[in-house]
């Protein structure tokens, strides 16, 4: 197989796991928004949509435990939350580069099989 060749399977391959994946959760820090992939692009360029996210249980099941300045959320992992896709939302781009999936404003963002949610009420 030629170098040009070889080049094109990886961006075909590039395109193919991109199209698997449904999602590309924003991460920021400690917290996770969840992203819809709209549309594949190119192997290096997504388009794709912020998604609503309201909490399925309420904030008392995470168990505050009050000390230190304020005190702290012991069972904050458990939140749950019902994330469904918004038509409203804009649609933004997303462009693989050598530290991963970026925006034009530089949040970074993860492809997943899955919507992800969670806010970290300890920051």
């Amino acid at each position: 197989m030629s170098e040009q060749e070889l080049f094109k399977q990886q961006q075909k391959d590039r395109v193919d796991r991109c199209s698997i994946m449904k999602f590309a959760n924003n991460v920021m820090h400690s917290d996770v928004e969840p992203y819809e992939i709209v549309k594949v692009v190119s192997a290096k360029t997504l388009e794709i949509r912020r998604m609503q996210s309201v909490r399925a249980n309420p904030e008392n099941n995470l168990g505050f435990v009050p000390g230190g300045f304020v005190g702290h959320w012991a069972l904050q992992h458990e939140q749950k939350w019902t994330i469904t896709p918004c038509t409203e939302a804009q649609v933004i781009r997303i462009r693989l580069g050598k530290n991963g999936w970026k925006d034009s404003r530089g949040l970074k963002f993860q492809l997943s099989d899955t919507a992800t949610k969670f806010h970290d009420y300890n920051y």
